[in-house]
């Protein structure tokens, strides 16, 4: 049981219920929604200039910025985590340090990327190996979208600080603001102005600008009338390098992350165009159980966060359970649902009648993927808040041993199915590897 005071308690100690955890989660889930959406307009405002070049530029650009900025998101993650600890200590000097320190690493983060964009694109297109004028599109794409690394991760630092402090709503409001402006920019001018490709990367740069000045605006606004922290406070080194670590640590695990999907598509390859193409439709249900999965996991990074900097042990408990007993229940809806409607889903995405028939030979295992794979969100986002990225890391790098091997083992042995069936297992051992170690860690925290 936790040490506070009975005096202070009463101050630290919160209830968690299940309309705190959907008050984060829903607006999350909705957020995260907003980022397919963007780029499948940034696709069409590029599809309406019948230029193919400029269209596979587009899609082969932008997996390039899925791996950056989706390794770079651990800003996010690490100031959610540290910005939920010092709210449940009720330490808002803190929190706002924290801030400032994550918007500090962030601006000369992507001041670093803008310096190694050529760089950037020139590896890109080496591990694409486009046409010519596919890869000439990709630089120019790369060249100017670099340009707002900066502003994305100053964004990322800035949703980490709102959902640190439970402002779901918040969140959302930033986030519609951000892919709002970013969707109408590249309208006006890919479309409007005619500027094309150009003009939808110049739409991505002034969509994060005008997120950062929505949510500094906000901040300015909430900070304005309490006391500046001192800058001995906000640099402090013990403090960065933990921030630094922390993000070290998530890191690890966002690129064994994304290698574990790439060596799924690798293996899939070598069976066959057609099984690669199923693979690839199928792979859009994790994608979408995701982003739901996410919502709860924000949540439980919050709950988590904010219980381990209160104290509180019965907070962190209620947690851990009601993010799971959602995070099941939502993915036993999507598993029925994409078994429902999964060739309805497969024949809207493709027309093809190889792939089709293909992808609904294996529709059941992607139906499954969100069950196996709710215990690893819910576990991933409780280490983030409790801020014990280390075994996060470990456990990870444990699954993904297990996953390379079962991949080679079972994909020969069964062919795709046997991909499949790894896939499942990477997840589930991470879920439980995490599950395992968890009781002990929360004894440790609240002893």
């Amino acid at each position: 049981m936790d040490q506070i005071p009975s005096e202070t308690r009463s101050t630290l100690a919160f209830e968690v219920t299940n309309r705190r955890v959907l008050t984060i989660a829903v607006p999350m889930t909705l957020a995260y929604l907003t980022t397919p959406l963007l780029g499948i307009i940034d696709t069409a405002v590029v599809g309406q200039l019948g230029n193919a070049a400029l269209l596979g530029g587009l899609a082969a650009g932008a997996i390039v910025f899925d791996v950056v900025f989706n390794t770079f998101n651990s800003l996010r993650s690490s100031t959610t985590g540290l910005v939920a600890q010092a709210h449940g200590r009720d330490d808002a000097q803190e929190e706002r340090s924290i801030l400032i320190r994550s918007l500090a690493v962030s601006a000369g983060v992507g001041g670093v990327l803008i310096l190694l964009a050529a760089g950037i694109a020139a590896l890109g297109v080496w591990f694409i190996n486009p046409e010519p004028a596919v890869a000439e599109a990709m630089r120019v794409y790369i060249g100017i979208r670099m340009l707002a690394a900066p502003l994305t991760l100053m964004n990322f630092s800035i949703l980490g600080y709102v959902l640190g402090r439970g402002e779901g709503r918040l969140g959302l409001c930033l986030q519609v603001v951000l892919n709002g402006s970013n969707i109408a920019l590249s309208i006006l001018l890919g479309l409007v102005l005619g500027w094309g490709l150009e003009g939808v990367a110049w739409g991505t740069v002034g969509g994060e600008l005008v997120g950062i000045l929505a949510g500094g605006a906000i901040l300015a606004r909430r900070f304005g009338k309490t006391p500046r922290p001192a800058l001995s406070r906000i640099f402090d080194m013990a403090a960065m390098l933990r921030m630094l670590a922390l993000n070290r640590d998530i890191m690890v695990r966002s690129f064994a992350l994304l290698a574990a999907f790439a060596l799924f598509t690798r293996q899939g390859a070598q069976l066959g165009t057609l099984t690669l193409a199923a693979n690839a439709v199928l792979l859009n249900f994790l994608l979408v159980a995701g982003y739901f999965l996410d919502g709860f996991a924000t949540a439980a990074e919050q709950l988590a966060g904010r219980a381990i900097g209160a104290r509180y042990a019965p907070a962190f408990r209620k947690a851990v359970w009601l993010t799971a007993l959602w995070g099941f229940a939502l993915a036993a809806g999507a598993t029925a649902i994409f078994l429902v409607f999964g060739e309805t889903f497969v024949a809207f995405v493709t027309t093809a009648p190889g792939v089709r028939e293909v992808a609904s030979a294996y529709l059941p295992w992607a139906a499954f993927i969100a069950i196996s794979g709710v215990l690893a969100f819910e576990m991933d986002g409780i280490f983030i808040g409790a801020t014990w990225s280390r075994d996060m890391r470990n456990m990870m790098l444990l699954s993904f041993a297990a996953y390379i091997a079962c991949l080679f083992w079972l994909g020969a042995a069964f062919g795709n199915h046997g991909l499949w069936a790894a896939l499942h297992i990477f997840l589930i051992v991470r879920g439980l590897s995490l599950a395992a170690i968890l009781p002990k860690r929360a004894r440790a925290a609240f002893a």
